[in-house]
């Protein structure tokens, strides 16, 4: 098995308020660790932020898209860094999905570590 650090990057998420981007999707025969996530407000006014983990995984039960943090304010100029010092495991088909409540209003960079 091979460990790869990798960042994805996207400026201007989402493209449409209100209609979450995908920032990463695990691609297959791959898990994914989650190792932190940034995401900078670029524009002149505070915006509030949603991170969705859209998991289709299954084992022995079914995931569901849940929150990482929903509706998070992030004022004008500044980021906001989520997991720092947290871990989230994502499977072959996981996606890590962003929202704002401004189109093109924040810059997201997103660290992972690959395992194939």
């Amino acid at each position: 098995m091979a460990n790869t650090f990798k960042v994805k990057t996207n400026a201007s998420m989402p493209s449409s308020s209100g209609t979450p981007d995908d920032l990463y999707t695990v691609p297959s025969s791959t898990t994914s660790v989650v190792l932190g996530l940034i995401i900078a407000n670029r524009g002149a006014s505070q915006v509030t932020i949603d991170v969705k983990l859209v998991s289709t995984t299954s084992d022995t039960e079914t995931n569901e898209t849940v929150f990482l943090i929903n509706d998070a304010p992030v004022p004008a100029g500044s980021s906001l860094e989520l997991l720092s010092g947290n871990k989230v495991v994502v499977q072959t088909g996981d996606k890590i999905q962003i929202d704002c409540s401004s189109s093109a209003g924040v810059d997201a960079a997103l660290s992972i570590m690959e395992i194939t």
